[in-house]
């Protein structure tokens, strides 16, 4: 047995073992600096709370991903949907190269992905939900949404391996659009919700009311740690060595408008040169800039629109554009740099059957999250003390003072000093 493993790790190519190893320590960054933007967005007495779920994903995450999550994602023997159960518990992931690491690293790597994914999908609490809940939503929601959503794209699932073209390098459908469908799903079930929290006498369903970001340095932290860890996963992913405008700056559209540039240029980071990359960001900044417009429309408080940490009009909005624009940008010979073989997309290689699969995996990948995520959080709901939806005097005076006891952020901003969710105020953004 150790004779065996001792080979396993001299076949791997120990040059791209150190690259991912080095990618993956930089990628853990991304999940608390997630939590720390998602802080800066929020209002000052419920930062902390904000923050937290970004934490507990990594906790939460690290233990199913270890028990089950690895096998249904990537095991052995796996149909359409969900990946084998050899590897549960870990059971054979040692040192056996997965293409020229061991598979130890591989699986370390991948966690990285999901727990990236849950603490950008948990952002649809914000405000609003209680953390209990979001533990139990962390869960379930990466057992039966995030890893079974890996395999159908990248784990050899119908997506991958039954469609054969597919095209998504680092994450355009199960990282951005999963996480964006996911945190509106569980926005629209805080708005609407149908069990325990509608029918709680001390509970609300409300419209929260626009305001300025809680914590600007919270967002100025992320601002200048994303770049690193995002680059990361795009390059370890080969697996080798290969508010409404003001007219005045802001470094919350700042923020926004480099996490867009981002999420745009994921899935296809592999399959595109500088020229082609530049208008994925610009482009992306842009149509992500009009998304973010829909929180400040009449429509969006009177249907309780909610989408404090701007995750619909950046991750989802962003997801889904750069995945069908894949379709039509990838290019058959930026792909051949890295040692892929790949059929081109519509403008560069004239293959206009590669733009109907980018949508199929859209569509697929939306619904997948979106509907699924509406009903774990709705079951959760059914659970008595596992109520989603926070008591309206924690709601309006502050979740960190109720689910933490501490805070981020004493501050007071002049124009908030009489700032409520929902009930009147001075303060206006028109």
């Amino acid at each position: 047995m150790a004779s065996s493993s001792l080979q396993a790790w001299w076949d791997c190519d120990k040059k791209d073992t150190l690259f991912v190893l080095v990618c993956t320590v930089i990628c853990w960054t991304i999940v608390p600096t997630v939590g720390i933007a998602y802080s800066g967005y929020a209002w000052k007495r419920k930062s902390l709370a904000a923050a937290l779920p970004a934490v507990l994903t990594i906790a939460v995450c690290s233990i199913q991903w270890f028990v089950v999550g690895y096998s249904l994602a990537y095991g052995e023997g796996g149909g359409w949907f969900f990946g084998g159960c050899s590897n549960i518990f870990h059971r054979g992931v040692l040192t056996e190269p997965v293409g020229t690491i061991p598979a130890t690293l591989f699986s370390e790597f991948q966690l990285g992905f999901e727990a990236t994914v849950c603490a950008i999908a948990v952002g649809g609490f914000c405000e609003r939900g209680k953390l209990w809940p979001v533990v139990t939503f962390i869960a379930l929601w990466s057992t039966f949404i995030s890893c079974p959503l890996a395999h159908i794209v990248w784990g050899g699932g119908v997506l991958g391996k039954g469609l054969g073209v597919l095209l998504d390098f680092a994450g355009g459908t199960p990282v951005h659009v999963c996480s964006g469908a996911t945190a509106t799903a569980v926005s629209i079930y805080l708005s609407y919700p149908i069990f325990r929290s509608k029918k709680s006498a001390v509970r609300t369903p409300a419209h929260i009311r626009l305001h300025r970001p809680g914590n600007s340095f919270c967002q100025l932290i992320p601002l200048t740690i994303f770049w690193e860890p995002w680059m990361a996963f795009d390059a370890g992913t080969a697996l080798a060595l290969n508010f409404q405008s003001t007219g005045r700056w802001s470094l919350d559209a700042t923020l926004m408008g480099a996490i867009a540039g981002l999420v745009m240029i994921t899935p296809s980071a592999g399959f595109n040169d500088m020229p082609t990359a530049f208008f994925f960001g610009i482009f992306g900044a842009v149509v992500c800039r009009q998304a973010l417009r829909i929180k400040f429309i009449k429509f969006a408080c009177k249907w309780r629109w909610v989408d404090n940490g701007d995750t619909f009009a950046t991750d989802c909005i962003g997801g889904v554009i750069a995945t069908i624009i894949t379709g039509l940008l990838v290019q058959k010979k930026v792909a051949a740099y890295g040692g892929m073989d790949v059929s081109g997309g519509v403008f560069f290689d004239g293959n206009i059957r590669k733009l109907w699969v980018q949508l199929v995996d859209v569509v697929i990948g939306f619904s997948w999250s979106f509907f699924e995520s509406y009903a774990i959080v709705a079951f959760i709901d059914c659970v008595p003390g596992l109520e989603v939806l926070a008591v309206d005097k924690y709601f309006h005076e502050g979740l960190d003072f109720y689910e933490t006891e501490e805070s981020l952020s004493v501050l007071e901003h002049p124009e908030e000093i009489d700032y409520k969710p929902t009930d009147k105020g001075t303060i206006t953004l028109d």
